[in-house]
């Protein structure tokens, strides 16, 4: 990567209509790199090992996100395993998108590290979107959330934060190769203190009311989540939600040479674009 220009770049983005790969693609765009979006819809299916080749094949870099938790067995299996189909394949420089202070998570990152790619790992702390996309956002848009986290801070990170990231070490050469960073938000907020900024800006009574993580894997199978993955996820949550990650870390400053964006100013675009109208 270090020998071409910055649009002579590959680089194939997995998970690229989801919430992050999206917006790496998208950064990588405007940082003038030729961008190779993988997904289902182009024919890329993490569960399938013989669609891989083909995604891979010329790139000089990929973005990797699986679909499953990062700690999840499958995650652990599927990228080892695709890592090793990239080196072998010429595609050396692989960034992966991780969870901050998931210790679960910490398989996948060695199967990726021991794939002898020039590796980076980039570990995210709670995503900002996850109130404005997906099941927590069908939630809030419902009048509240029911969550299983407590008083514990989180420093909330925007997702657009992290692509910039990754884009950055994706077009620094070898200077992020080998190394973990660790990106979050810039101010520690609850759980219920984040809901209650939503329903500041939206003008919406919303509530947030925490639950015993074993009442909230009963939910989760009430919904239809198999037993075993509800387990598996109230598992990371309590690890993840414990108070371990109540803290500001400096990937962000360090990589892009300014602060994070607020938690304040996604709420107010978000509800300005009517994301939780009921």
């Amino acid at each position: 990567m270090t020998q071409k220009t910055h649009d002579e770049t590959t680089v194939l983005v997995t998970g690229a209509s989801g919430r992050s790969g999206r917006r790496v693609a998208q950064a990588a765009r405007a940082a003038g790199l030729t961008v190779r979006e993988a997904s289902r819809a182009t024919g890329f299916d993490w569960n399938d090992r013989a669609t891989w080749a083909d995604a891979l094949r010329g790139a000089d870099a990929a973005f990797l996100v699986h679909p499953a938790d990062v700690g999840a067995p499958e995650a652990t299996l599927s990228v080892g395993l695709l890592a090793h189909e990239a080196v072998a394949l010429g595609v050396r420089r692989l960034v992966l998108l991780s969870a901050r202070g998931e210790a679960q998570a910490r398989p996948t990152e060695e199967a990726l590290r021991e794939s002898g790619a020039d590796w980076t790992v980039v570990r995210a702390a709670w995503f900002m979107q996850n109130f404005s996309e997906g099941p927590l956002a069908d939630e809030v848009r419902g009048g509240g959330l029911v969550f299983p986290a407590g008083d514990a801070g989180e420093p909330f990170v925007d997702l657009r934060d992290v692509a910039d990231v990754v884009t950055a070490v994706l077009t620094a050469g070898d200077t992020y190769a080998g190394a973990a960073v660790d990106v979050s938000g810039g101010r520690l907020l609850t759980f219920g203190e984040a809901v209650a900024e939503i329903a500041a800006a939206t003008g919406r009574p919303l509530t947030y009311r925490t639950v015993p993580p074993a009442q909230y894997a009963g939910d989760l199978t009430a919904f239809g989540v198999p037993p075993e993955q509800a387990a598996f996820l109230v598992e990371v949550f309590e690890g993840l939600l414990d108070g371990r990650n109540a803290y500001v870390s400096e990937g962000i400053p360090k990589i892009l040479g300014r602060e994070p964006r607020s938690f304040t100013s996604f709420v107010r675009e978000s509800a300005a674009a009517g994301v939780w109208a009921g």
